[in-house]
């Protein structure tokens, strides 16, 4: 699917809803054009119970038995345990958390309750790979926050919320519940209502009950409405993922919104029932979804989630944040780079990291009885993507690990991000607490480097299909293509050179006339680590609607399709420095890729880690693509030992 015009339908099979691929059409120069994952097209936004096949295809990564998993950490900083052993040692757990009740459990939300339980709540989908029937917003509750037990739905099939189009193939999102006074509180998406008799208008609703368990009572109408868009019927702005929080005033606030018309903050009344004043955007369209607010340090921190939730073995979902002294903003990331500005910031919080959990997003935080936070999440298992493989449902199960705050900033297990080993349970004191190392490049080797300062690339340089751009001023200007390497449109030229045996780290100084806020899509430049076609990934500075983002991108077979997803590293500038940082796994031989992007050359943002099979035969080197109409100028490529 490569389409200029981009349309969004409900689909709707056995009772279920699922937002497909496609996005309301917008007109063109519309800065309020729908997302796109990154810069492929969304095979589904919210994967449910009735979703239709991904575009994605069969892992090249052999999967792994939990006694083989030790847990992975970007740049090689990995756990210092052992194999994860048959039996979990006592005190401790192993991610997902939510393996005993549920194989998906989506978009998780969490509260203790007055009778001392945990209370986590997902998204609607079947609980387990063969069962078909979708729970609507399932509960779970547990002691220890460890070993979970499904307790029951908010709602069924014959209590939906009154408003809700049942006809039409509504479902529930996003479940987020709180206490407030002496009721709990549950916000919801409603994929679909009787509000406007159109489709697609989806919007928030909210029921209470006395306990967290329930029964939860809906408050009869939407608490945020649907939101039309610039198209015509049934174009609404994705309303989408709420969630609440109470300033140090009392007053009330909800967090919501999507791709499709970015993130809001609005005050709410007393009774939480209804949306009170002007919302103010706090997240840029095109960028963050599933945002979250947490008070820390005299600061509100905004949790939110980027890239494609469900891209099966190549979702890149992560989770960024920014913070503000007031909790309607302006959020700023640890780089002073705000939240909702075209080329957005965004401190990473959690990104995949070369182990076996990628799609790590949409969370919730909690604290313990010992006053250690914790991140509740969602994530895929790379070799298990699908709740019923190959496709459909993506199978996200509840994941949680310790969330740390260095330097006023949080980030998950100190930098190391998700966790696949034995980890210390909650109530205990984890030791391991010093930040992941950054990693630090080698000596540049000489012999594989080109400064582009001669009249002619320097010998090593080979191409894929024809050659492009020219040497000039001491850069090479590239014109990026109307080209693409996407899935079955594999038409650009690649520029590439041999790498040595080992670790090694590839750098580029990337200009491109991208500009801001406006339409470019899909214009890209960068550095691609390359294995073929349709095996490989990619950093690059990109133009995806309204925004300007640094994609690092994946592309894989699997089960007989190809599979394309992406996660985002640090904000880029007109000019932004590029890294790709590899290393061979010594456990299984595999290529693991850890992303990194400056903005001056020497502050450097580390990102997420995608990793290719071992034994491909890999080069790196530099493309320039996505659609005519701007230069990429490259000021040298150097590739470093290490």
């Amino acid at each position: 699917m490569r389409t200029r015009t981009v349309r969004r339908a409900l689909a709707v099979a056995a009772g279920a809803a699922c937002l497909l691929a496609a996005s309301p059409a917008t007109p063109a120069g519309s800065s309020a054009a729908p997302a796109r994952d990154i810069t492929r097209p969304r095979d589904a936004t919210r994967p449910q119970s009735a979703a239709p096949a991904q575009n994605t295809a069969r892992s090249t990564v052999p999967a792994r038995s939990a006694a083989q998993d030790t847990g992975r950490a970007p740049d090689g900083a990995r756990d210092q345990g052992a194999a994860v052993p048959a039996r979990t040692p006592l005190g401790t757990y192993v991610n997902p958390v939510s393996r005993d009740f549920a194989d998906t459990f989506a978009d998780p939300s969490v509260i203790r309750g007055d009778d001392g339980w945990w209370y986590a709540y997902g998204t609607s989908d079947p609980l387990r790979e063969g069962e078909g029937t979708r729970h609507l917003l399932p509960v779970s509750r547990s002691r220890d926050l460890v070993h979970w037990t499904h307790v029951g739905d908010a709602f069924t099939e014959s209590t939906m919320p009154s408003w809700a189009d049942v006809a039409g193939g509504a479902s529930l999102w996003a479940p987020d519940v709180r206490k407030v006074g002496r009721e709990y509180r549950l916000y919801y998406v409603v994929t679909q209502t009787t509000v406007t008799g159109e489709p697609n208008d989806n919007a928030i609703g909210m029921a209470t009950a006395p306990t967290p368990a329930g029964p939860w009572t809906d408050s009869g109408a939407p608490v945020v409405g649907p939101r039309r868009g610039p198209g015509g019927a049934g174009d609404f702005k994705w309303t989408f993922d709420p969630a609440l929080a109470v300033d140090t005033d009392g007053a009330q606030y909800l967090v919501y919104g999507s791709y499709y018309g970015g993130v809001f903050v609005t005050r709410l009344d007393a009774a939480g029932r209804r949306a009170a004043g002007e919302p103010t955007m706090i997240a840029i369209d095109n960028r963050f979804e599933g945002g979250y607010l947490v008070r820390h340090g005299g600061y509100w921190y905004l949790f939110a989630s980027s890239a494609d939730c469900c891209a099966g073995p190549a979702t890149g979902y992560s989770v960024y944040a920014g913070r503000s002294r007031d909790i309607t903003g302006p959020y700023l990331d640890r780089q002073g780079v705000p939240l909702n500005t075209s080329r957005a910031g965004g401190t990473i919080v959690i990104a995949p990291n070369g182990n076996r959990w990628v799609g790590t997003g949409h969370n919730a935080v909690l604290t313990d009885d010992t006053g250690q936070d914790w991140l509740l999440y969602h994530a895929i298992d790379r070799s298990d993507p699908y709740l019923d493989e190959p496709y459909g449902v993506n199978e996200r199960p509840m994941l949680m690990d310790r969330l740390d705050w260095i330097d006023g900033w949080p980030t998950v297990r100190g930098g190391r991000w998700a966790s696949e080993d034995p980890q210390p349970a909650p109530g205990r004191r984890d030791p391991r607490r010093r930040p992941a190392p950054d990693p630090v490049p080698g000596p540049v080797d000489r012999a594989r480097s080109d400064e582009f300062d001669g009249t002619a690339l320097r010998p090593g340089w080979s191409w894929i299909r024809s050659p492009q751009g020219a040497l000039r001023d001491g850069e090479l200007r590239w014109p990026t293509q109307a080209a693409e390497l996407n899935r079955d449109d594999n038409t650009a030229s690649v520029l590439l050179r041999d790498v040595p045996e080992g670790d090694w780290t590839a750098e580029t100084k990337l200009t491109i006339d991208l500009g801001t806020d406006t339409v470019r899509n899909y214009q890209q430049a960068g550095l691609i680590a390359y294995a073929g076609d349709d095996l490989y990934a990619k950093l690059v500075h990109a133009a995806i609607w309204n925004t300007r983002q640094t994609e690092f991108g994946k592309e894989m077979p699997y089960a007989g399709r190809i599979a394309y997803g992406g996660t985002i590293v640090g904000p880029p500038a007109e000019t932004t420095w590029l890294r790709l940082v590899h290393r061979v796994d010594p456990r299984d031989g595999e290529h693991e890729l850890r992303a990194a992007t400056s903005r001056d050359g020497r502050e450097w943002v580390h990102g997420g880690v995608w990793t290719l099979p071992a034994g491909a035969d890999v080069r790196v080197g530099l493309v320039s693509m996505g659609g005519a109409g701007a230069t990429a100028r490259f000021g040298y490529f150097r590739l470093h030992r290490r």
